[in-house]
């Protein structure tokens, strides 16, 4: 597969995801929903942290949130480097279809949630319960740079009940599968490391 296709699987990512962050940001009130099926709704949410919003200051006290913001946006910025840098040395050394399909996803959602964490706070002004966000506000964005939130919105509730009572702990109370709120660069980053676990042989070829 050819760098010229990889970038074009990249950019058509990139734009799917963006367009449906920023549409969402600017249409939808904060923990505003939409339900499209029963087992699928949009639901806008934020995250300041990683994944299902856990923050670095979460394991280490003593630094504050802000600080723990700005530690994790740089560690990604960093992290899409490197990525860069394997799927061009793949690219080079004629890595096999899957590989660099699997890269050019992880690559793509990687950096789309990037452009979230470093871009939006000073592109947007905060959304909230009663206030929809507006694109470059005559009033600045809600943060300094680096301390964007990701824009969430897919949400697929499969399954919402009551576990059975003989369950310890958790019996009787309401479960929700699946619980996450994900975006596009999510699914792409997902699918990356999907192919490479599902199809590891055939990535990681002798010649790869």
């Amino acid at each position: 597969m050819s760098l010229k296709k990889s970038i074009i699987l990249i950019i058509i990512i990139l734009l799917i995801d963006q367009i449906s962050k920023i549409y969402i940001k600017t249409n939808f009130y904060l923990e505003e929903s939409v339900e499209v099926f029963n087992w699928f709704e949009i639901f806008f949410i934020e995250n300041d942290g990683m994944a299902w919003g856990t923050k670095i200051s979460d394991f280490v006290s003593f630094i504050s949130d802000r600080t723990a913001k700005v530690i994790l946006t740089s560690f990604r910025i960093i992290a899409i480097c490197g990525i860069a840098y394997w799927l061009n040395i793949s690219i080079k050394r004629k890595g096999s279809r899957v590989l660099i399909i699997a890269i050019s996803l992880i690559f793509a959602g990687a950096l789309g949630n990037i452009i979230d964490s470093v871009f939006y706070s000073v592109l947007f002004n905060e959304s909230l319960s009663h206030q929809v966000a507006t694109f470059l506000p005559e009033e600045g964005g809600y943060d300094n740079l680096l301390h964007g939130n990701v824009v969430d919105m897919i949400h697929l509730p499969i399954y919402k009940g009551y576990l059975p009572e003989w369950i310890p702990k958790y019996g009787g109370k309401q479960f929700t599968f699946f619980e996450p709120v994900f975006n596009i660069a999510d699914m792409a980053i997902s699918t990356g490391f999907l192919m490479l676990i599902v199809f590891n042989k055939r990535a990681f070829s002798k010649n790869s």
